[in-house]
């Protein structure tokens, strides 16, 4: 836990939330400054910053969580489609220091946009410059 991350301060209790899922390692509740209705964040209830802070097992716990909710988000407010997705460190535009996994439902003619659109211009990349990202990757 951390003494100054809201989301800690939901897991601990202090801070009130709509939950909506509940596990020993993963919470879910509604966002308290949503985009659409049914706009859920899912978080592991240990403190992680980042993806890559998640061991495997609550990484796992985590995104089976996000599977199962995101039906069941979609259906309750009869939404379309859904969103699903996560800003890892601030220049992607993570508010709360925190893993949360937003599933924002979507609904026809909503004026929302998919999650290329998040990504600015796209860069013009040749097929070498793609292979070497690739091989790095991979490695």
């Amino acid at each position: 836990m951390s003494d100054d991350c809201i989301f800690c301060s939901i897991v601990a209790g202090d801070i009130p939330a709509r939950t909506v899922h509940e596990t020993d390692d993963v919470l879910a509740f509604l966002d308290a400054n949503p985009l659409a209705r049914g706009h859920t964040l899912v978080i592991p209830k240990s403190h992680a910053q980042h993806l890559g802070d998640l061991d495997e097992d609550l990484a796992s716990d985590l995104f089976a969580a996000v599977a199962e909710l995101t039906p069941r988000i979609r259906s309750t407010v009869g939404a379309d489609g859904a969103n699903v997705g996560i800003n890892d460190g601030e220049a992607a535009g993570q508010e709360v220091p925190h893993v949360h996994v937003h599933v924002i439902p979507r609904f026809e003619g909503d004026g929302g946009a998919p999650l290329h659109a998040v990504g600015g211009e796209q860069p013009d990349l040749t097929d070498d410059e793609l292979d070497a990202v690739a091989e790095a990757i991979a490695e």
